[in-house]
């Protein structure tokens, strides 16, 4: 039998039949998560076809876009001034309704960004298959499953049918040896990969990480890191399921239970890439050589280690990229030569779907404690979902976060993407532990900085870029 990869063995068990000769196939998936901002067009596609929904019970939808992260919870508070934004959540929740779909909304204690409700709820499963109509869909692939994203057009076709039209990607996989030193994360490794490889440099390919520094870290940074490995262009993103997996999934709603949990091991041991399996990308990094990462520019591959200077796009040999620089260096309001670490912030944010979980809250508490906001800073920490919310109250990290000065609030994407009240003001400059920093991302004319939790937290006590472990205990 010929060798294969985690990938190829998980699409080969989900693959339909073949469509032609151009790489297509027809591919099931197990299970998808609507949101109320890329849903409604399918669902008015799909009711003009006078289609139904094939399997309600595999979608789980949620509102998480354009919903108030007011710091209360309530019937008064969570309402949406905009028309437009209100409507989208008025029809998510018609057609969840109508199609006996289950949804968590504004109020329910299981809301939360799409990402993080479906990790933490036990809904994507190892050898699973799952598409959304959100690229960070990519997250997925830390439960030891096949994660991408998709458009509109293509949820009506899932909606309808359970399947999607799908072209076959190439195998690349991330050896990342070592271990990641004191206050480094998930999130400086990505970002040392996406500068080292480019934002383009995943195309085409499906990313599986391997090595010490992947075996060693939490399920909750293996998520941060098939996170944003679409930021470099990877149709998805997996880490093969492992002991540390098993362990954060046992009990939660959606997994197996009892005897059909055992059975269920017994199967998900057996995901792995064969040890001959042809990848036609490798990359190795060394965990043990990475420092805090910041970027500098509109691009999360426009990044350096926080001691670096802002780049010089005179030496850069590739004109695309020397225009690029020179327009990011305009929009940021950087010089060449000028230092990232003392650089001053009005902002410092913490959240969105890479990093607001609760090892992410614990590890910016940890620098927070006993220290204060510095002024004229405004920082805000939005948890993943109203779960991890209630889970750092009761861990009393939120308190730690008040304490400092920082806004505690609702569950939200939030100032990630900046559709609701949430948004920064032209030229505004935050510390962000999200995962994009283009042009307008935050609001327009914002400039963004992203950076793992604890950075965010260090940054936001400083009130400029500060190397995060000047802030730890020796």
């Amino acid at each position: 039998m010929t060798p294969r990869t985690l990938y190829q063995k998980i699409v080969g068990q989900h693959t339909v039949r073949p469509l032609g000769k151009n790489g297509q196939i027809l591919l099931y998936i197990d299970r998808q998560v609507l949101n109320e901002y890329t849903s409604p067009q399918a669902f008015a596609a799909l009711h003009a076809a006078r289609r139904d929904v094939w399997r309600p019970a595999s979608s789980l939808a949620v509102v998480d876009h354009v919903n108030p992260t007011t710091p209360e919870r309530n019937a008064r508070t969570m309402v949406i001034a905009d028309a437009d934004r209100s409507r989208q959540v008025h029809t998510l929740a018609d057609n969840c309704q109508r199609h006996g779909i289950a949804l968590f909304d504004m109020l329910d204690d299981r809301q939360g960004i799409e990402h993080v409700v479906a990790s933490e709820q036990g809904l994507v499963l190892p050898g699973m298959v799952i598409a959304a109509g959100d690229s960070h869909t990519t997250s997925h692939g830390a439960m030891g499953a096949l994660g991408f994203g998709i458009g509109s057009s293509e949820i009506e076709h899932l909606l309808a049918t359970q399947t999607l039209v799908y072209t076959v990607m190439k195998n690349m996989r991330v050896h990342v040896t070592g271990r990641l030193g004191a206050g480094l994360t998930a999130k400086d490794l990505v970002l040392a990969l996406i500068r080292q490889i480019g934002a383009d440099g995943a195309t085409g390919h499906v990313m599986e990480y391997t090595g010490e520094a992947i075996s060693a870290m939490g399920v909750e940074g293996r998520l941060t890191l098939c996170n944003m490995s679409v930021e470099a262009a990877a149709r998805g993103a997996m880490v093969a399921p492992d002991d540390t997996l098993f362990h954060y999934l046992q009990g939660r709603a959606f997994a197996p239970q009892g005897k059909h949990w055992d059975a269920a091991v017994t199967a998900w041991r057996q995901l792995k890439s064969d040890s001959d399996a042809l990848f036609e990308r490798e990359v190795t990094l060394d965990a043990s050589a990475i420092a805090p990462m910041v970027t500098w520019g509109t691009s999360p591959d426009q990044g350096d280690v926080i001691g670096a200077a802002v780049p010089d796009p005179a030496h850069e040999a590739d004109a695309t990229r020397r225009r690029s620089m020179v327009r990011a260096l305009d929009y940021m309001g950087l010089q060449p030569g000028q230092a990232l670490e003392g650089l001053p912030i009005s902002h410092a944010f913490i959240g969105s779907c890479t990093n607001s979980r609760l090892d992410d809250l614990r590890d910016a508490a940890r620098v927070l404690r006993g220290r204060r906001v510095a002024k004229g800073v405004r920082a805000m920490v939005v948890p993943g979902s109203t779960s991890v919310r209630q889970q750092a109250e009761a861990e009393g990290i939120a308190q730690v976060f008040i304490e400092a000065g920082f806004e505690w609030r609702q569950a939200g994407c939030s100032m990630c993407v900046a559709m609701n009240d949430d948004h920064l003001n032209p030229g505004d400059r935050c510390a962000s532990s999200t995962n994009r920093n283009f042009e307008g991302r935050q609001g327009a004319g914002a400039r963004t900085h992203l950076m793992s939790p604890a950075m965010v937290a260090a940054a936001a006590v400083c009130g400029s870029l500060t190397d995060v472990r000047r802030l730890l205990p020796s």
